[in-house]
């Protein structure tokens, strides 16, 4: 009797033209986040000046969208799965549309936050309903790992045009007005989005577990309250008992996802070294690059005294090199492998931080421009490939939940990194303003004065003799912060290097690899 032949493998489905067109309507909402954060980014003079948020208030205004996003994600994702993506997308659309007309509508620093972490919940939804749609269009490898560098360079192209637009706006009209942009696109979507793109849902997927989604969120944003806490100095009682709040629901989040049948975090993933790889290496990076990028804009305005739209042009290079960095990524890992793609832009990118390290010497703004440019050029193929390999990692019906765990990761760790890289900034800030307080300056004067928006504020009302003195101390303090966030960012980029290279030759243990990184 005969052994029976092996059956030849069914090679899947070649994108058709649908799937390409729907591919430019998933682009439309990365587009307008990246345009959203851009464009904030642009406005922090003018809401410092409005509002007169405090340092801490500042800073919750930028991250409180990231830390939302990032402690949802992952229970988005797994809804996408349940409800189906499509509509998940839509949902999420609607609601953000709503909420950018609540922030525009802001008055106070404290609306403010709220209605930015309305926008992350609403945010949340995009990103793992984009992707995994992404996953089930384009089945070849190529076709998808090109259609992710076209997702990814949505968010470019999103960071090229906000710039633009932001500074248009903001030449014109008061800061509310950035708020506003969104809206037209979101509605765009919720119009064409039901006629062009196609809806996918597990048919086997069990109910959303609503302790794990408590526990996750617990544990994501009670993680970053202390981290953030820690990096301002504040290691009172009430910080210790956050922490263990924090690391009690994680613990049990975790032992949680191993019993039940249909968990939000599939934790087997991480047997697979590439996909250990490919998270860890994502997080770093996205910790470094926000947490550097967000001084990149003050310094621009409040430092070299460029108008809104000159700085906003100034950051088109940084991201036009992510775009064709993005586009250029499957090519060169067709040729030289994803692993070895990877590393050669994680080393590109430490020259970039390296680089922003001399904006403050002569020909400042050419080395910041510069180092920006060899940043995005290094960091579209961890982007880009990195989000491959998770994504192919999972099964098909569970690609919501693998997409959501790969932008937890990127949000979570950008979120952080502007909490830490912020306070870090303004710790060494205040620490250079000691001592160069102009005589008579009233203590409140000098807590508005804490950050370099709010000292530039105050010099304005003061004599000459005074206020310029005042605005030097204050320039020359946060560029030492700036050029210190360079630094920890090179650092990154290397350690990040490192361990991408020992768990892409090594294959045991890659969990244990990636929890060490994260510590």
């Amino acid at each position: 009797m005969s052994a029976a032949l092996p059956l030849p493998e069914v090679a899947p489905p070649s994108a058709t033209r649908r799937e390409w067109v729907a591919l430019g309507v998933i682009a439309l909402p990365c587009m307008v986040y990246a345009m959203d954060l851009t464009v904030l980014n642009l406005a922090l003079p003018a809401i410092s000046a409005d509002l007169r948020p405090s340092a801490s208030q500042l800073l919750w205004i930028i991250d409180i969208y990231g830390f939302m996003v990032a402690g949802l994600l992952i229970t988005m994702g797994t809804l996408g799965d349940k409800l189906g993506r499509r509509r998940l997308l839509l949902i999420g659309a609607a609601a953000f549309a709503a909420a950018s007309v609540a922030a525009a509508l802001s008055t106070t620093a404290e609306a403010l936050i709220a209605t930015r972490a309305l926008l992350g919940i609403a945010g949340a939804t995009l990103a793992p309903s984009t992707l995994s749609l992404i996953s089930n269009m384009f089945r070849h490898e190529r076709e998808r790992r090109v259609a992710i560098g076209i997702w990814i360079s949505s968010y470019s192209v999103g960071g090229a045009i906000g710039p633009l637009v932001g500074g248009v706006i903001l030449q014109y009209f008061a800061w509310p007005a950035i708020f506003w942009a969104a809206v037209p696109v979101m509605l765009l979507l919720l119009v064409v989005g039901p006629f062009l793109l196609p809806e996918y849902r597990d048919a086997n997927a069990g109910r959303l577990d609503l302790g794990s989604v408590l526990l996750s969120l617990v544990a994501a944003l009670g993680g970053v309250a202390v981290l953030k806490r820690v990096a301002e100095g504040q290691l009172g009682l009430a910080t210790g008992v956050v922490a263990a709040i924090a690391l009690l629901a994680a613990v049990a989040f975790l032992r949680r996802q191993r019993r039940i049948d249909y968990p939000l975090l599939d934790i087997g993933l991480f047997r697979q070294p590439r996909f250990a790889a490919a998270i860890c290496t994502y997080a770093l990076t996205s910790f470094a690059m926000f947490g550097v990028y967000i001084f990149v804009s003050q310094h621009l305005q409040l430092v070299l005294g460029l108008s809104p739209l000159v700085a906003g042009v100034c950051t088109v290079p940084w991201a036009l090199s992510f775009v064709v960095g993005s586009m250029l990524t499957p090519a060169m890992a067709q040729r030289w492998s994803a692993p070895r793609t990877m590393l050669g832009g994680l080393v590109i990118a430490a020259f970039g931080f390296a680089g922003m390290t001399l904006a403050g010497g002569a020909h400042g703004l050419v080395w910041l421009m510069g180092g920006m440019v060899l940043m995005g050029l290094g960091m579209a193929p961890v982007f880009a490939l990195g989000n491959d390999i998770v994504i192919s990692s999972a099964p098909p019906e569970r690609a919501g939940a693998a997409s959501a765990l790969s932008e937890t990761s990127s949000e979570f760790s950008g979120a952080l990194g502007i909490a830490v890289f912020g306070s870090l900034t303004t710790s060494l800030y205040r620490a250079g303003m000691v001592g160069q307080w102009p005589d008579g300056l009233t203590a409140e004067a000098m807590a508005s004065a804490s950050t370099l928006g709010g000292a530039l504020t105050v010099a304005d009302g003061l004599p000459a003799a005074l206020a310029e003195p005042l605005r030097m101390a204050a320039r020359a303090a946060f560029v030492d912060g700036l050029q210190a966030a360079a630094v920890l960012g090179t650092g990154i980029m290397v350690v990040s290097a490192l361990l991408a290279w020992r768990m892409f030759r090594t294959p045991s243990k890659p969990a244990e690899v990636c929890a060490a990184s994260d510590g």
